[in-house]
């Protein structure tokens, strides 16, 4: 796979770039980023890698967009990051999850056929299982997705299964966990805590803040996927999980603690999220198994070393603040 065009869709997004810093660490390949810069997008998250990529700024769902990229840059390989990801906007309005993670994947995997692709790595996620009230879900468990959001990524999966049973394409899927990590868009639990704090807001919790989740560092996520895209077996479907869960009123008490702002602060309990999965967790053995692969960084340390890159950047978060708060109707 040496010097091969990768193509990364989502890649100025937040694991999508993360996954570039992860691949230009080998050098095996050339990525070739494509993304539409929704409001979620942000090529100052690839600062540090400029002039090692090549960038097209355009929509999975428009074909006649993306043939020119294939035509010319010829990608060997391509993992699938681009989604529309928030649980809420999806519930608000789900039209654009639909036409992003459902059409796109299909216009996506259609020219990857078309231009004899040699692996597809979809990114998925854990929500596509639902909630596990107990135990944990392996890769063969059903699919009961109970968001907007989930639904368009399960149809997603279950598009790029059809394809590899029908047309013997060439593609994994991997689902990790929740991602948090430097440069997360605020809208997700941990980043949205940590702006709060910053303007001493106090932290919005839905419900009773006992929902369950799987937390995953950003860094051992794309390190997951990358095994996955070089070792994987083409067919199958890895869940990439830390085993590591908090509930949301501890990560929001842990951040309250490791910033100082506990008595200044504080957390308000708002109206519970409606179809709100009460925990996710998933068993990532085979992965872990096959692939080598397991998480380098703990909760506790992930979580410190988010933070204070947060802190460290407060200008790039503080400037999501206006179109988080507007969304959320909070000033």
């Amino acid at each position: 796979m040496k010097r091969e065009r990768l193509l990364i869709t989502g890649g100025a997004g937040f694991i999508g770039s993360a996954f570039v810093k992860e691949v230009l660490k080998n050098r095996f390949v050339l990525p070739v980023i494509v993304d539409k810069l929704t409001y979620a997008g942000d090529l100052s998250r690839l600062n540090e890698a400029r002039g090692r990529y090549v960038f097209y700024k355009a929509d999975i769902v428009d074909k006649q967009s993306l043939r020119p990229i294939f035509r010319k840059e010829k990608p060997k390989l391509i993992v699938h990051f681009a989604a529309e990801s928030h649980v809420d906007r999806s519930i608000r309005d789900s039209g654009s999850f639909i036409e992003t993670n459902i059409r796109g994947t299909q216009v996506l995997a259609d020219l990857a056929r078309e231009y004899k692709i040699k692996r597809f790595v979809h990114v998925s996620t854990d929500e596509v299982y639902g909630e596990a009230r107990q135990g944990s879900f392996s890769e063969s468990h059903p699919l009961r997705p109970s968001s907007p959001y989930s639904a368009a990524k399960a149809a997603a999966d279950l598009l790029v299964s059809s394809y590899i049973r029908t047309h013997g394409f060439p593609a994994i899927i991997v689902r990790p966990s929740n991602t948090y990590g430097p440069w997360q868009y605020p809208e997700k639990l941990i980043p949205w805590a940590v702006l709060c704090a910053l303007k001493n807001k106090k932290i919005p919790v839905y419900g009773s803040g006992q929902n369950v989740r799987e937390w995953l560092f950003v860094g051992d996520c794309v390190a997951g996927i990358l095994k996955a895209l070089m070792r994987g077996r083409t067919g199958e479907i890895y869940n990439l999980g830390s085993s590591e869960e908090r509930k949301n009123i501890e990560v929001a008490k842990s951040i309250l603690e490791l910033m100082h702002r506990k008595k200044r602060t504080g957390i308000t309990f708002v109206k519970d999220r409606q179809g709100h999965d009460f925990r996710y967790k998933m068993d990532s053995c085979k992965i872990r198994n096959e692939l080598n692969w397991k998480p380098l960084l703990s909760f506790g340390k992930g979580l410190r070393v988010t933070i204070e890159w947060y802190l460290d950047n407060q200008q790039w978060l503080l400037r999501k603040w206006r179109d988080i708060a507007s969304f959320y109707h909070r000033e």
